[in-house]
């Protein structure tokens, strides 16, 4: 094989192998972005442990072949077309697509999300979304824990008014 079809086939296998590790993956349409905005965003992946990367899209639909499964099958030339960027999420499969709807509040019509992969299923536009307004983890676990702490709370209160009653009872 001569060098350029290494250096594809090597890619390939790269995209292969961050589509099979990946929690989540979000395509978008990056076009109309400053670089001063793609920086910002690519910052914002970064610190949430999202991986943001462009790559030829006839690399990623190998990639998504060599994979497989029902989810990847949309990986094809009907969805894959103009300018893609790809967002890996590994650890919160939530974190991309908060991230990416985030920043489409801030930056209109600048960036389009077309399709993901999460946990093994294919969500479009719609689904990527309503996925990105769960709240995160550690905000789920603190109202279930708020909910859990408020009836001993409430319960605590009404046995401190009983004996303050009583106290005053006693006191009079």
């Amino acid at each position: 094989m001569n060098n350029a079809m290494e250096t594809k086939s090597a890619v390939v296998a790269e995209i292969a192998d961050k589509l099979e590790k990946a929690a989540s993956v979000i395509v978008l349409d990056y076009k109309g972005l400053t670089v001063e905005q793609v920086t910002e965003l690519r910052s914002q992946m970064r610190e949430a442990g999202v991986e943001y990367k462009v790559y030829k899209n006839t690399l990623v639909r190998r990639a998504a072949s060599q994979v497989g499964g029902d989810a990847f099958a949309n990986f094809n030339d009907e969805q894959l077309v103009g300018p893609n960027a790809i967002a890996f999420g590994y650890e919160d499969p939530v974190a991309p697509a908060r991230i990416l709807k985030s920043f489409m509040d801030k930056n209109p019509e600048k960036i389009t999300l077309k399709m993901g992969v999460v946990e093994g299923e294919f969500y479009n536009e719609s689904k990527i979304v309503a996925l990105a307004s769960i709240p995160s983890r550690e905000v789920l676990i603190a109202k279930l824990l708020g909910s859990l702490k408020a009836p001993m709370s409430n319960f605590v209160y009404l046995l401190d008014a009983i004996i303050k009653k009583q106290d005053e009872a006693t006191e009079a």
